[in-house]
């Protein structure tokens, strides 16, 4: 029996989910790289769908690997899920950079909701990363309280334009990484200090890790420092920042001008 908490419930899931797509690495080896993804998002994704239908089967559900049901947008309850978060990292051997993202989206007003819970599963790194109970909020970084470099994690494959005139302007390192949950994830525990993506992500991409990270108190945005927004008709959300607090006014300002 899983949880019947939503947020330990999100765990619960992200943690089937994960233990499955480890097996599945081991069943099948990666001699076929693509055929490794394509099977990754597929089990992933049906044994969340499968699991939500049998334990919330009132709440309604947006999966990157689902069909786009329009009643999601009426509903009081939405999960937010990604199967397999870093399809291209899932298919290379030895890298441990992917993720998997659960997260609930509650209508708290007519027009409008919050995320009430959120998940993220790092299944080769052997943990799952809760947004309750809420995490202690990250403590300074030894490396900025020495003076050094802040570290901004990015796209291995695509960083925003701007992101290098941004680094320089800061003084920032950056370190270049897979899913974005993982990204998020080396936010909240303190092995980077910031996450800036500048385009092509959708709500099912930042969800979960944004639940994870603001219930750890840290700052998170768009990029013009507006706030992420979920349960929209169109499902691109396309930049954020996740950093630290103390970061977030300097970064906004930095990507503001070079943006």
């Amino acid at each position: 029996m899983p949880p019947v908490e939503d947020g330990a419930f999100a765990v619960w899931l992200a943690r089937q989910a994960g233990d499955l797509l480890l097996a599945l690495r081991d069943e099948l080896g990666f001699d076929d790289p693509a055929g490794l993804r394509a099977a990754g998002d597929k089990r992933s994704h049906d044994l969340l769908m499968t699991e939500l239908a049998r334990w919330r089967p009132a709440d309604a559900v947006l999966s990157e690997e689902g069909v786009d049901d329009p009643a999601r947008l009426t509903a009081n309850r939405l999960w937010i899920i990604d199967p397999l978060d870093g399809t291209r990292e899932f298919g290379e051997p030895g890298r441990v950079d992917w993720a998997v993202h659960v997260a609930l989206w509650r209508r708290t007003g007519e027009h409008g909701g919050v995320l009430a819970a959120g998940a993220v599963g790092l299944p080769a790194q052997q943990r799952v990363l809760g947004s309750e109970p809420a995490a202690p909020y990250p403590p300074l970084s030894p490396s900025v309280a020495a003076g050094g470099p802040i570290r901004i994690a990015t796209s291995r494959t695509r960083p925003p334009s701007f992101l290098a005139a941004v680094a320089e302007q800061v003084g920032a390192q950056l370190v270049p990484m897979g899913s974005a949950g993982a990204k998020i994830a080396a936010v909240v525990t303190g092995e980077v200090d910031a996450y800036l993506h500048g385009g092509g992500q959708y709500e099912w991409d930042s969800a979960a890790p944004v639940a994870v990270a603001a219930a750890a108190g840290l700052h998170t945005s768009r990029i013009d420092g507006s706030p992420l927004v979920y349960n929209q008709s169109d499902a691109s959300l396309p930049d954020l920042l996740v950093c630290r607090r103390d970061l977030a006014t300097d970064l906004l300002s930095a990507v503001s001008q070079h943006s």
